[in-house]
């Protein structure tokens, strides 16, 4: 009777720990990548490499084309979620610490060579944790989102951390991320077991490709969600290549910090989305995270003059919307319509789509963009148009998305 009821108050302790422990998981997840990815145009710029902000920004998604997908079969299949979050961290920190070398040395093709080599290893992280928060949590759609906001955090505490040390327009900040990356890649093993949920299924060729994941599409309802994600990732993808410079060249001082004002708002909306969830339904919080994005991009192109300065601002604090309402509702949704044995794939499938294609595609247009129509003419007109083509697209990509989802929650 003694031991049922202290094994009884040890699960209760256990379940009150959760939604902490995940927490730190998430918070520790964003605050690695918020620490490089937010001025690392900033960086190359300032190494003479300003001409390569769309390659490297590339990196991230091709990698997330190439490994989160195989990565969501082998914990669906064989592999605990936690173990494998702890292998890639690890391997991704040894490949940080190599990377100031190669930015101080202005060797281009190696410092791409390691951004992605490094984002083989943590694009598929994204996906873990969204797999072993959806399995340890009961209620998602309630849980989920307090979880996740710890990781907005993290990206804030990041950014504000190598704005106040000075670091943020130097190769120190790849410093950061790779001690955050060891520190994560450790506490990975102490987080709830998240079995593979198919291991004891026979393994067959079509699982090798993730067919059961890509038998998802046949879903009309997915089939948009998945193209309109895509897409919408397109200007994501400029959003995260270009700002930092833009707020340089616009005059703002504490870029990082600055920045970091757009997670401070996604703390707020991270909150709310459980309240709105049942009012709204996913259809229309999906909606208004996109058509956020066309109104943070005309903000943007209408504030480069002194007297509409504070329209960047608001810009930026626009971010939680944006963010939020698309992509953690879009996680979410998903969640609810993978089956339980292709979840980690389904997830996978989703970082595919979004951070992998659609920021490559984000990276390089943006990138061709930048070159053509700012890079040695800086001026206010041209990043004004910089950034309107990307507010067009994102209010094409709304009025689509509207008239074609039909989900009923």
């Amino acid at each position: 009777m003694v031991s049922t009821t202290q094994g009884s108050q040890s699960t209760a302790v256990q379940q009150r720990m959760l939604v902490p422990r995940l927490s730190l998981m998430m918070f520790m997840q964003f605050f690695i990548w918020g620490s490089w990815s937010v001025t690392l145009g900033l960086v190359m710029t300032q190494h003479n490499m300003s001409l390569l902000i769309g390659d490297a920004f590339s990196a991230g998604p091709i990698a997330s084309i190439l490994s989160p997908f195989v990565l969501g079969m082998l914990v669906d299949r064989f592999f605990p979620s936690q173990k494998v979050l702890a292998v890639m961290h690890l391997a991704g920190a040894v490949i940080l610490w190599f990377v100031p070398q190669a930015m101080i040395a202005e060797n281009g093709t190696l410092l791409i060579a390691l951004l992605f080599g490094y984002t083989l290893c943590y694009m598929p992280t994204l996906a873990l944790t969204n797999n072993i928060a959806f399995h340890s949590l009961a209620s998602s759609e309630k849980s989920f989102p307090i979880v996740r906001v710890f990781g907005t955090i993290g990206w804030i505490v990041a950014g504000i951390f190598i704005g106040v040390t000075g670091v943020s327009a130097s190769v120190s900040i790849f410093t950061v991320a790779a001690i955050c990356s060891v520190a994560l890649a450790i506490y990975s093993l102490t987080l709830p077991h998240t079995p593979a949920p198919a291991k004891e299924l026979p393994f067959k060729v079509r699982d090798l490709f993730c067919a059961d994941a890509f038998a998802l599409l046949k879903t009309r309802h997915f089939f948009v969600f998945s193209l309109c994600a895509t897409l919408i990732s397109i200007p994501l993808g400029t959003y995260y290549a270009f700002t930092a410079s833009w707020l340089a060249d616009a005059g703002v001082q504490n870029v990082s910090t600055i920045m970091s004002f757009g997670q401070m708002s996604e703390i707020f909306f991270m909150l709310v989305i459980p309240l709105l969830f049942r009012r709204l339904g996913v259809k229309y919080m999906l909606l208004i995270g996109m058509f956020a994005w066309f109104v943070r991009y005309a903000l943007f192109a209408m504030g480069m003059n002194d007297e509409t300065r504070t329209l960047i601002y608001l810009g930026i604090l626009l971010h939680g919307v944006c963010y939020d309402f698309f992509f953690v509702v879009g996680f979410i949704y998903t969640d609810r319509i993978a089956g339980e044995k292709v979840k980690g794939q389904a997830q996978s499938m989703v970082v595919m789509f979004t951070y992998g294609i659609g920021m490559l595609l984000g990276s390089q247009i943006s990138g061709a963009l930048y070159n053509n129509l700012v890079a040695g003419q800086v001026s206010a007109q041209s990043w004004a148009l910089f950034w309107w083509i990307p507010a067009v697209a994102a209010a094409v990509i709304a009025v689509v998305f509207f008239f074609s989802f039909k989900y009923r929650d």
